[in-house]
Order: structure tokens, then sequence, then C-alpha cells
């Protein structure tokens, strides 16, 4: 297996409903481009990359004509959640890459140098994933909305993607969550029930997952600016 190469999995099967349009929001446009490959447009400029694997539903895979790509560059289907998608993505792997980098094809505002911090993290732990420090107060409550406490905010880190597991790590989680009946929202989660150490790196605010409108015409402004 060759240790510091790295197969992606690209996540694009999510149906976007609070966006309110019948198409999912990783394909709508931004400056005439479809959101998804902004992101695979970066993960294959980066020599670490060998593989790639786009996780949408059969409708969608014409948004994805790379004649030109160096690399391989497959399909998997979604699953019910995130966690399946993710699972059919590994599923469809085939090359001997150590690594396995995740990432929402909503998150269109990545750079390489981004990227690859995780990488060389992921490389040195053998899981990372990118995130930034809460800005905010928060507060828990006891589930009728009064506050049980005030947790200390610079121990809380908001985790976003790209997130990049050892492969071999990522399989043993899978096969450990199907076992046991587990269900992660994020992809280092799985390395965490193992006892794998999980590096943070320090990503951008800028990093936004499109969830809503509002974040569309946010996408827009930041995708003109310097990132």
């Amino acid at each position: 297996m060759t240790s510091q190469k790295v197969s992606v999995i690209l996540l694009c099967g999510g149906q976007g409903l609070r966006m309110q349009n019948a198409t999912p929001k990783q394909f709508l446009t931004l400056h005439n481009k479809i959101i998804a490959t902004y992101s695979l447009d970066v993960f294959k400029t980066l020599p670490e990359v060998i593989e790639m694997v786009v996780v949408c539903e059969l409708a969608y895979q014409k948004f994805f004509s790379y004649p030109e790509l160096s690399i391989p560059l497959k399909f998997a289907c979604p699953g019910k959640h995130r966690q399946d998608s993710v699972f059919n993505g590994l599923k469809a792997l085939t090359s001997q890459a150590g690594f396995v980098c995740i990432h929402d094809s909503a998150r269109p505002i990545i750079t390489p140098p981004l990227v690859q911090r995780v990488l060389k993290a992921a490389f040195q732990h053998g899981a990372a994933a990118a995130g930034m420090p809460i800005k905010f107060t928060i507060k828990e409550h006891d589930g009728n909305h009064i506050v049980k406490q005030t947790p200390d905010r610079s121990r809380y880190w908001e985790v976003q993607t790209p997130q990049v597991i050892r492969k071999d790590i990522l399989e043993q989680g899978f096969a450990h969550a199907l076992t046991h009946h587990l269900e992660v929202t994020d992809d280092v989660s799985l390395a965490e029930h193992l006892g794998y150490p999980v590096k943070l790196v320090e990503g951008c605010y800028t990093n936004l997952k499109i969830t809503t409108p509002e974040d569309l015409i946010l996408a827009k402004h930041l995708l003109n600016e310097p990132i």
C-alpha cells in the first residue's frame, strides 16, 4: 500500500431541502460553475491524490465529465445517511492509497494549502479534520431550554471537511460501527470510537457549508474575494 497517497471521496448525495430548490444544492451554480466541481478541481491538482470517487445519484454524474483528468474518477450511489454514503464510496475505492480524504461537496471554498495541511496531519497522526475554534459562547441546556452549564469555549471547535483517515482505520471504524449499530455525523468519529487520536487542523471560517439560500449569497461574495 502506498502510505502517503490519497483516495478522495467527494460526497454529492445530499438533497439540500433547506435550499428550497428542486435541484440539490451541490448542483446549483456559483458564477456559472457547478458547486460540487469547485472541490473536485482542487483535489485533482494535488500530487498526493491518485483516485477520486464521487458519491451522487446517476442523474448527476453528467456534471463530472473530465476527459483530461489524469487519475481514475469513479462513482458510487448515495446511502440513506451520510455515513452510508461514505461507506459506499469506500467500497468503490480500488487504488492502493494509504489514506482516504472525505469532503462535502457543498463546501466549495477550499484551497490546496488547506487540504494539504489536513493531509500532513493525518499522515502523522492517522486521522485529521479541518475545523475552527468556536467564536461564540455556547450553553448546554437540560432538554427544556434551561441552562445547565456554560462550557469553556476555548476547548471547542466547529469541525469541517476535508477529513482524512488512514484507510485501514476507516475500514476498522466501519466494521465497529456496523457491529455496534453506531451512527456518526462526521468521519473521524469512526476513528475516535476505536481510540485512535484525531488531529484538529485550523481550516478557515470561509470554508462554509452551503445549506440555506443565505449561504449561497455569502459564497458568491467570498468566491469574488481573495481567500
